[in-house]
């Protein structure tokens, strides 16, 4: 059997190179404020790649994605381990564009903070007299640019993802940009929409796009997880406070009011982060989580 080693590392995932396709595993690593944390939160990593495969199936008719397959038969012999079934998924190679789409419904996070400041967010005026956590009239595009481990990611206008493409892509950066931004709003209304009907609000994520080998755009990365979405409860819903959330949030708050914690969390908070995980998947997926 032929041992893989991974060929990059990210906070949360790692991935290998299968010749003309990669394997990227979720691992059980939680990531916040840009800082992997010291636990591990167990069955995560399943929890991430099963709801990424749920929103690719149900996006397809959108935009391409890179999702090959999630069932370790499909996959070389090493990757049929326990440690891998259920958090791996085989990809197909792209070149990842160097944008984070982050699109937002409502107005919470840094979001609120800045509009509190200038009634701005990321450089696209609002109306006036939002409260938090409201629903925006329409989604808003807010990309940022991505930032190494333990760097910061950079907020940019779209202007400035046009310029930042262009610089990539002589000749090609207005399209690349549009082509992004209009799927990621398009993406985002279509799963809020049908999140809504599953009682769960997405109040904002990010998507990463990458080009094939022809230079088409293609939906890469993960989808529409805990990891990288705000999801609310629509029961109790109500504007002008934080909300409670399935996300990791929850993890964040925690070490916002811990500051002394260096990083690593109790056994309640573990528990209770994965059971808000899983019950976002039952929820939206209308099936229980198993592992395999």
């Amino acid at each position: 059997m032929t041992e893989f080693k991974p060929v990059k590392e990210g906070k949360v995932r790692e991935i290998y190179d299968n010749g003309d396709s990669i394997i990227m595993v979720a691992t059980d690593r939680i990531s916040a404020f840009d800082i992997i944390l010291k636990n591990k939160i167990t069955d995560k990593g399943a929890v991430l790649t099963q709801m990424s495969k749920f929103w690719f199936d149900f996006t397809s008719d959108i935009i391409p994605n890179h999702m090959i397959s999630t069932d370790v038969n499909d996959m070389p012999e090493y990757f049929r381990q326990d440690k891998f079934t259920g958090n791996s998924m085989m990809v197909k190679k792209l070149e990842m564009l160097p944008i984070e789409c982050i699109v937002r419904g409502y107005i919470t996070g840094s979001g609120w903070k800045s509009y509190c400041k200038d009634g701005t967010v990321c450089g696209i005026r609002l109306p006036e007299g939002l409260q938090e956590s409201q629903q925006l009239p329409e989604p808003i595009f807010t990309p940022s640019t991505k930032a190494e481990i333990g760097d910061h990611d950079e907020n940019i206008s779209y202007e400035q993802t046009i310029q930042v493409l262009e610089k990539a892509y002589p000749g090609k950066g207005e399209f690349y940009a549009k082509t992004i931004k209009d799927a990621t709003i398009a993406i985002y209304k279509k799963c809020a929409e049908y999140a809504r009907t599953r009682g769960i609000i997405i109040a904002d994520t990010k998507f990463e796009f990458g080009l094939d080998e022809n230079g088409n755009v293609v939906l890469g990365d993960e989808m529409l997880t805990p990891d990288s979405s705000r999801f609310w409860p629509m029961e109790g819903y109500e504007v002008g406070h934080g909300q409670p959330s399935y996300d990791k949030q929850f993890v964040r708050d925690w070490l916002t009011a811990n500051p002394d914690s260096d990083y690593l969390l109790p056994e309640e908070v573990i528990e209770k982060t994965i059971g808000k995980y899983k019950e976002a998947y039952e929820l939206l997926s209308g099936k229980p989580f198993a592992r395999k």
